[in-house]
């Protein structure tokens, strides 16, 4: 039964997000949630893990909104192939940032998971995950600002 649901969500998000750009921009910010989760597994201090759990679904929250953003682009400017559209030029950036600032702050995440095994909960350097995190959040802001102006 897993299959059929696998084949179903793929040709939705054929239909939603093209094979393009928007489909590419999409993926790879599912793809930072997923290494963002995966930094979790494992974590033996509960305050440290209840710390990222809170960001990290803080994080999740944001997947529907960037694929409303992604399939808002591909119904404005479908792309099939890897040219981003000149209009939605500002879209595309703003999602790349946002997918690149997730990888970052997965790192950081992976980091404060280090530090705290090592050194304790204090300094697992939590602030710097949440910090990127919020860049994360900036750069959802800015691409639905973004397709917002050009709709």
């Amino acid at each position: 039964m897993g299959w059929v649901s696998r084949i179903r969500g793929a040709r939705r998000d054929d239909r939603e997000l093209g094979d393009g750009v928007w489909r590419r921009a999409h993926d790879r910010f599912t793809r930072g949630l997923d290494r963002f989760h995966q930094v979790l597994e494992g974590i033996n201090d509960d305050d440290l893990y209840n710390a990222l759990v809170m960001i990290a679904n803080h994080l999740a929250d944001l997947e529907p909104r960037v694929r409303a953003v992604c399939a808002g682009a591909h119904r404005q400017r479908p792309s099939a192939g890897t040219d981003i559209p000149g209009s939605h030029a500002d879209v595309h950036r703003a999602l790349s940032k946002a997918a690149n600032d997730l990888a970052a702050a997965a790192q950081a995440a992976a980091m404060a998971r280090l530090d705290g095994e090592r050194w304790g909960y204090n300094s697992a350097g939590l602030e710097n995950v949440a910090f990127r995190a919020d860049l994360v959040v900036d750069g959802v802001r800015a691409a639905e600002q973004s397709l917002a102006r050009l709709g």
